[in-house]
């Protein structure tokens, strides 16, 4: 029995098109001991795709808990593991942390294989913005627990990611539509890398017009971004329009007429618009 631990690898793997897979991924598949997937069926089909004939076993949800500490005293013994999901990277909403937790709790080495990721593929095509982003992973089951999650990302002021299923897609985005307001900027993107990949940039309101009409956006499975909120204006600015009146006004009177003037004109605040006066005349 070898001293010395194995490895565990965490491997991306394709998210639809076969071809999206590295070579670096193809080789640790081919090299491991075990390869651990959330469903052996599922990665068959891949590994045989690229004629690699090692050993599969079950790491899901339902067995994860009793299945890991069975997986660490393999590694323990020298062998080296690949964990793969069904599809993309591990953990980005899959199984797989109880496994990574005990691996480095054992002082494993755990090695990231990075590859296809539906995440990182949609965020990457969907035209908002993504310096900061939210990744919410799959929504509630429910339309209540939906309607509320949407209500807590009302004036979340990052563009906001999540998963969603075709079973729930059309009943998600009405609750989005009765929520969110019609004009927030949503992009929806299914079937990734696939044959009938779609992305499509609209909002809240065309959105659900968009599902009512076209029964061939329910397949699939989603990956939903929707804008952040803009942020709201300070009730202590004023707009440019507002600012060009006062520097003009403050020409020809008095502070206080050039004010009394202007809140005449643009119904804006009085405050609001003497201290930019007054900043303006300090200029």
């Amino acid at each position: 029995m070898s001293n010395q631990n194995g490895k565990l690898y965490v491997v991306a793997t394709p998210i639809g098109n076969l071809s999206d897979i590295s070579y670096r991924a193809v080789e640790i598949l081919q090299t491991v001991d075990l390869i651990a997937a959330e469903d052996t069926r599922h990665v068959r089909q891949l590994i045989q795709h690229y004629g690699i004939s090692n050993k599969l076993t079950s790491l899901h949800q339902h067995n994860e808990q009793h299945a890991s500490p069975l997986l660490i005293k393999k590694m323990q013994q020298g062998l080296s593991i690949a964990l793969v999901s069904d599809a993309g990277t591990p953990l980005i909403s899959d199984p797989g942390l109880p496994l990574i937790k005990l691996a480095k709790a054992s002082g494993i080495t755990v090695s990231p294989i990075p590859g296809a990721c539906a995440l990182i593929a949609a965020i990457s095509a969907s035209g908002l913005p993504m310096n900061r982003f939210m990744f919410e992973g799959f929504l509630p089951r429910t339309s209540s627990a939906r309607k509320t999650f949407f209500r807590n990302k009302l004036d979340c002021p990052y563009t906001w990611v999540v998963y969603e299923s075709s079973h729930r897609i059309l009943a998600t985005i009405k609750d989005i539509s009765e929520i969110l307001p019609g004009e927030r900027a949503i992009v929806i993107a299914r079937e990734l890398t696939k044959l009938y990949e779609t992305i499509v940039k609209t909002t809240v309101n065309e959105a659900l017009e968009l599902f009512e009409r076209d029964e061939n956006m329910h397949r699939g499975e989603f990956v939903i971004m929707i804008a952040g909120a803009e942020p709201a204006q300070n009730q202590n600015d004023i707009s440019p329009e507002q600012e060009k009146l006062l520097t003009v006004l403050l020409k020809e009177c008095s502070m206080k007429s050039a004010v009394a003037m202007a809140v005449e004109i643009t119904g804006a605040r009085k405050k609001t618009l003497y201290q930019a006066a007054l900043k303006l005349s300090n200029l």
